[in-house]
């Protein structure tokens, strides 16, 4: 294993730092609690960048504590982020260019998350190749609690330190995992994890869980990690069972994590696995049904019908979002289900455009318009009822949508990527 003595020159470089800038900025992440913005770094960014490169090389560089913010979980619990200012972004960033080739050569090959050219995709392919071809059926479901909130200090450095011995490098880790979190005008100091949010920390918490990976490799385990979601792929409950005690040992002992006991199980892919939005079975992936609920609401945000907004309007707000959920669950065996999805959508846009259109005749005009001839019957233009009826139809056809721009969801293919990796029988180490 090769152990890099000296990087901190390498982070001095102002080319270093201005490519953290263009990625921070990319990202176009809220401010920190100094309240400066991508932005507004930007203006005089030339300067500034010259006076991080000057705190870094005079050892006078300090982190600012991040910023607490809360996000909604879909199980009405809330996820805690911790926003660094800019500045602390791009420094982190440009350490990140730099340590993230020095540790990521060695990681697991099926550890996914965070990780260059990986993505939720390809770990689900591999849990279905597992799953399917080797007949690993029986899936230890492995749930951590707050996993970045708990990740240990010194364990962290210690598994740096076994491959950068830089004492500048560790101790500029070591800061941005001690520079506290501000909550309101309150400042917490952070004895232990790496906050959410962070630039570095989905780095630190995979060299972290590569000893956990590296560990169930040596007893001949397999698994499928992405970032705190686990899967241990057995081919007998009894295996299952011991592959739990395992991994369960490992975390809490060795690692000082916390497994959650609630939601940890073991399931049979015969039932369904549910793994990063979706349940692998012997012969199908499905969408989970808590992801589509979340789709329909944002779609039902997107789409009201008192939102006095013109339908292009609404149309062009609501494909981003269309387009989204399409590129990733298009991995499932969805045709029917965005087949369906895309008739509900397009009712929601009929009763948008009923109600934009307030009066009837309106609608007898534009039935006119298209060579349809009278009489035609008054209906409530508010109705959600008739937003399905015949004469909304007529007047509103599928491809007039699609001359209107909306990304027509049920044309997509599905079930693409898991089968493509089950063909290309792909060797899985």
């Amino acid at each position: 294993m090769t152990v890099y003595y000296s990087l901190y020159g390498q982070l001095l470089d102002i080319n270093n730092l201005y490519k953290g800038f263009k990625k921070v900025k990319s990202a176009k992440g809220a401010a920190g609690i100094d309240g400066q913005s991508v932005g507004a770094f930007a203006l005089n960014l030339e300067i500034n960048l010259k006076q991080l490169q000057l705190e870094l090389q005079t050892k006078q560089y300090r982190a600012q504590p991040v910023k607490r913010v809360e996000i909604p979980k879909d199980d009405g619990g809330v996820r805690l982020l911790g926003i660094p200012a800019v500045r602390d972004r791009i420094v982190q960033q440009a350490l990140l260019n730099i340590l993230q080739p020095i540790f990521d050569i060695d990681f697991h090959p099926s550890s996914y998350g965070y990780r260059p050219k990986r993505s939720c995709h390809d770990a689900i392919s591999k849990a279905t190749v597992f799953i399917r071809k080797y007949h690993r059926d029986w899936v230890v479901d492995m749930d951590l609690s707050k996993c970045f909130d708990l990740l240990d200090h010194e364990l962290i450095i210690s598994s740096v330190k076994r491959k950068v011995t830089d004492g500048s490098i560790l101790k500029l880790v070591n800061q941005f995992l001690k520079s506290g979190v501000m909550i309101g005008e309150h400042r917490e100091a952070s004895t232990v994890g790496s906050p959410q949010g962070g630039v570095i920390s989905p780095l630190l918490a995979n060299i972290y869980l590569d000893a956990f990976d590296q560990e169930m490799k040596k007893r001949d385990h397999r698994i499928v990690r992405y970032a705190d979601d686990i899967l241990i792929l057995c081919s007998t409950e009894k295996a299952a069972q011991a592959a739990l005690t395992v991994a369960t040992q490992i975390l809490e002992k060795d690692l000082k994590l916390t497994v959650n006991v609630k939601k940890t199980h073991i399931a049979h892919s015969s039932k369904g696995v549910k793994f990063l939005g979706v349940e692998i079975g012997n012969q199908w992936t499905r969408i989970q049904e808590s992801k589509l609920i979340g789709f329909k609401r944002k779609v039902k945000e997107l789409t009201k019908r008192n939102g006095g907004i013109n339908l292009v309007e609404v149309i062009k707000r609501l494909n981003p979002v269309l387009r989204g959920f399409v590129n990733y669950f298009s991995i499932s065996n969805c045709k029917r289900v965005m087949k369906a999805l895309a008739g509900w959508i397009r009712r929601r846009l009929r009763a948008v455009q009923l109600r934009l259109w307030k009066n009837p005749i309106r609608l007898h005009r534009r039935l006119k318009q298209l060579g349809h001839k009278p009489p035609f019957k008054f209906i409530k233009m508010n109705s959600w009822r008739n937003a399905l009826s015949p004469l909304t139809s007529l007047s509103m056809t599928n491809q007039w949508f699609e001359e209107l721009g909306l990304y027509s969801i049920e044309h997509v293919n599905t079930g693409w990527l898991a089968l493509s990796a089950y063909r290309k029988n792909k060797p899985i180490k």
